[in-house]
């Protein structure tokens, strides 16, 4: 179960990105909506939102919306979650986004993330704003209804607050050391 609740403030992070830079999350402190979500590089939930949130940050960059994605996934026992590979994952879908590395575990823990992908959407102030999955139909875009994080982000850079708050994250659990 998630550490943070609707209204806490989002917790620090230094991790490295497949850009081999150190992100912050004071590098994102003047984005007026940040989503943080845990993914990974082998999770068929995860590909299969993949290009839906490439897609929403790709629309919603110009007001400021940003993700930035992080793995915490044990490499030892899942080598396609190791950082080589999560460079060459990038590279290959030309992400629109950092794509940093928990080696340690420590944010995932701190954060209490516990599945693949797992978003938590905050403000501008970093409060927690929506947490959850993206949307209600991982495998068929077409068939999707409820666009959960596409309208908390809208509901966020409109300035206010989004209807819904808090989803069951749906996915694969995040794999601890």
């Amino acid at each position: 179960m998630s550490n943070l609740k609707i209204g806490d403030s989002a917790l620090d992070f230094e991790l490295r990105g497949v850009d081999g830079l150190l992100h912050r999350l004071a590098d994102y402190a003047d984005k007026p909506a940040l989503a943080v979500i845990f993914t990974c590089n082998h999770c068929p939930y995860v590909l299969a939102w993949e290009d839906r949130l490439m897609a929403l940050q790709n629309e919603f960059a110009w007001q400021g919306f940003q993700i930035v994605t992080i793995n915490a996934n044990d490499a030892i026992k899942y080598p396609t979650d190791d950082f080589a590979s999560m460079q060459k994952h990038a590279q290959e879908k030309a992400f629109p986004y950092p794509y940093l590395h928990d080696e340690s575990q420590a944010v995932a823990r701190a954060y209490g993330a516990e599945r693949t992908p797992e978003i938590f959407l905050f403000d501008a102030t970093r409060s927690l704003r929506y947490h959850g999955a993206p949307d209600d139909n991982y495998d068929d875009p077409s068939a999707v209804r409820m666009p959960y994080l596409r309208q908390a982000v809208e509901a966020l850079l409109a300035g206010s607050s989004p209807e819904i708050a808090q989803t069951p994250p749906v996915g694969c659990t995040v794999k601890w050391k």
